[in-house]
């Protein structure tokens, strides 16, 4: 299915430099964000309980639920937020059933009672050595991740492009990670696994417009690397937006009409599907030039090459044949 005509090219090298503009204050807006507000750890890496209470004939009040929990000693200065409605909270508290003789359950049943019917959907636990241990682990499988891809890339294009796509990707990233920051989604595993899979489907978009871009470059029909881009990039551009809406669609109905545990997977696919494709048409490959990328250099590299290749060529005829 085609939305757009092959033989019409579209100048997205023109419009890539407001697209790196755009970037630059996105990622100086994160870097203020990430220093003035932060980020929220959930249980996972800041170790601790949650508990997810639904009341049954009432909306939850917050302020009520907080002053009966100061007064306990287990459940001082506990965070208490609305999940999916007003007549469901999430408490999270600091203490775990291993370093406390009592039973959690029981105790939060007990100490709420006065607050009226609820019951206790699900209560985690973490300590805080393996939330510490989960939160390296995450990092280091993101790192990792990126390195990979890294390697790959740096093997399968001009090195000008592979910088330009794990550029890109970082810019994916730490975009779609700031979305979490932005509407106060606490940083999970859900969250880590989100970006996981942001990698591998953001560079695959790159992927596929570079491959077409090697295939212009390959067939000498452009003097300008410019042109080649705007070739590349129409060409794919209906496989690259029928792609990405598919994704799209398919997270935004997980992220709408699924529950409260889903959003920290599904926010950061949703802003990433988004920017993914982005950066994608116009950040990477506009990157290449902007990293000193030269046609004609790369025409006379590969004509190097291919002459190595035919001398060899001839020199095995030659060895074969007995004339060496």
């Amino acid at each position: 299915m085609d939305f757009f005509r092959h033989d019409k090219i579209y100048d997205f090298v023109k419009y890539s430099k407001y697209g790196l503009i755009i970037t630059c204050i996105l990622i100086v807006g994160i870097v203020i964000l990430f220093f003035t507000k932060g980020v929220s750890l959930g249980i996972d890496f800041a170790g601790g309980s949650i508990a997810q209470v639904k009341y049954l004939n009432k909306n939850a009040l917050i302020a009520e639920i907080r002053e009966i929990l100061n007064q306990s000693e287990y459940f001082t200065d506990s965070q208490i937020t609305e999940f999916g409605g007003a007549d469901e909270v999430v408490i999270k508290f600091q203490f775990t059933q291993s370093n406390v003789n009592v039973n959690i359950q029981e105790e939060l049943t007990r100490i709420l009672a006065p607050t009226g019917e609820f019951e206790i959907r699900r209560i985690d636990m973490v300590g805080p050595k393996a939330g510490s241990e989960l939160a390296q682990k995450g990092i280091i499988a993101i790192v990792l991740a990126i390195i990979a891809m890294m390697i790959y890339v740096s093997f399968r294009y001009e090195w000008r492009f592979a910088l330009a796509s794990i550029v890109a990707l970082i810019h994916d990233v730490v975009i779609s990670f700031a979305a979490i920051m932005v509407f106060d989604v606490d940083l999970s595993l859900d969250v880590i696994a989100a970006l996981l899979t942001l990698i591998g489907y953001s560079i695959n978009d790159t992927i596929i417009i570079f491959d077409r871009i090697r295939e212009q470059m390959l067939s000498k029909k452009f003097n300008s690397v410019e042109l080649v881009i705007n070739d590349a990039v129409s060409r794919t551009l209906s496989r690259t937006l029928l792609t990405s809406l598919t994704v799209f669609f398919v997270i935004a109905i997980l992220f709408i009409f699924g529950s409260e545990i889903l959003k920290g997977f599904t926010l950061p696919m949703l802003v990433g599907s988004i920017v993914g494709t982005y950066s994608s048409m116009f950040i990477a490959p506009k990157l290449a030039v902007v990293f000193g990328f030269d046609i004609q250099k790369y025409y006379d590299k590969e004509a190097k090459k291919e002459k190595k290749r035919q001398e060899k060529e001839r020199m095995r005829k030659m060895y074969e044949s007995g004339r060496i």
